[in-house]
């Protein structure tokens, strides 16, 4: 087992396609999951994850309902996962109602940061409703809109339209992203934009996190000053 671990190539945990080799659309599905409802599931790539999806959706689909029609294997993909970010959105709207004292409360940890809940107050307050559509687009947030939204006693019916419509738009935007992308590069350029999956996934990373990336800077550049 000792040599297992030594011998692993820890790098492949960055890359979106060893989700996808691993556990296929289950995994994925876990993820979104995860991503949206646990706070600890900050960390996971949801981003590049999808957008690697919708490069890979007919990979996917031949494992699990593959329809022999691209565009419909994509489509059903985008239902099956907004319907997991939904749930994991729902479980953090619930878990921010039970449980919000006590987080405030909570010492720092390796998988909770106070900071990471303010972020998301702050955002919260900034936008009202719209945030949870907000969130989905940007990392770390998204984890903890929706339990920052129980925290505050949001009105139910509010975030469950809020809930539906940015997690739809979320997933679709990175799934067709990925599989546009991926079919007019190979058309245009004549080369597997998967070969360079990590290269993509870095980029998506930056431009998701820039938002957060320049708001921490100045916050911090404004209260130093």
């Amino acid at each position: 087992m000792h040599s297992l671990l030594l011998n692993f190539d820890w790098t492949q945990l960055r890359k979106p396609d060893f989700y996808i080799d691993l556990g296929g659309l289950y995994l994925i599905l876990f993820i979104v999951f995860a991503e949206t409802g646990l706070f600890f599931g900050f960390f996971l790539p949801g981003d590049s994850l999808l957008f690697a999806a919708g490069m890979y959706s007919n990979k996917l689909a031949a494992h699990t309902f593959d329809t022999h029609n691209e565009f419909l294997n994509l489509m059903l993909l985008w239902v099956l996962i907004s319907l997991m970010g939904i749930l994991g959105n729902l479980v953090g709207y619930w878990f921010g109602r039970k449980s919000g004292p006590f987080l405030y409360e909570r010492k720092d940890n390796w998988f909770f940061k106070k900071r990471h809940l303010d972020q998301a107050h702050e955002f919260y307050e900034k936008h009202g409703g719209a945030a949870i559509v907000y969130a989905r687009f940007l990392p770390i947030i998204r984890t903890f809109a929706p339990i920052v939204a129980g925290i505050v006693q949001m009105d139910r019916k509010q975030f469950y339209i809020y809930n539906i419509i940015g997690c739809a738009a979320w997933v679709l935007a990175m799934l067709l992203g990925g599989f546009y992308l991926q079919a007019l590069v190979e058309k245009w350029f004549h080369f597997d934009l998967k070969d360079h999956i990590d290269v993509v996934a870095i980029v998506i990373i930056i431009i998701t996190t820039a938002p957060v990336l320049f708001k921490l800077f100045f916050r911090k550049t404004k209260a130093a000053q």
